[in-house]
């Protein structure tokens, strides 16, 4: 009984970060679409919010590199450190979520900045969540 709580409380989590990557992709797509008069569609939302979902549903909860016992934090240093998947997750979350909270700004305050600004947050918001999709793919693959 107590793990079917848990892998229904692990998948509540995992969908409530799907809808928050959706709305931070409406987010996103509202202010860039409202710049950029060409992409000034539905189907340029839907497809923000698309890519915010499987960006944040798979880049943000990434399994953990297996444990090594009797590893010392010097050992884990010479042999590399660095877990690719967590790194590209941290950066990847970081620069998607500074381009929604940077629109969300816009959008709430009513301002239009200079059209590089528009093409930098949704260059930060594509980057951030590619970032997301492939720390999420390579975490899934070394299971």
């Amino acid at each position: 009984m107590r793990l079917r709580v848990r892998k229904a409380a692990h998948l509540l989590e995992r969908f409530g970060l799907a809808m928050a990557g959706a709305a931070c992709g409406l987010f996103v797509g509202a202010h860039v679409g409202t710049s950029i008069g060409a992409l000034t569609t539905i189907a340029f939302l839907l497809a923000m919010m698309a890519v915010g979902c499987v960006g944040f549903y798979l880049g943000i909860d990434i399994p953990p590199l297996p444990f090594h016992a009797g590893e010392t934090d010097a050992e884990h240093e010479v042999r590399g450190g660095i877990d690719a998947a967590e790194f590209l997750s941290a950066v990847g979350t970081f620069c998607a979520t500074l381009a929604a909270f940077a629109s969300v700004t816009l959008v709430v305050l009513h301002l239009s900045p200079h059209l590089v600004w528009t093409s930098m947050i949704l260059a930060g918001w594509l980057i951030g969540v590619s970032m997301q999709i492939v720390a999420g793919a390579i975490g899934r693959a070394r299971r």
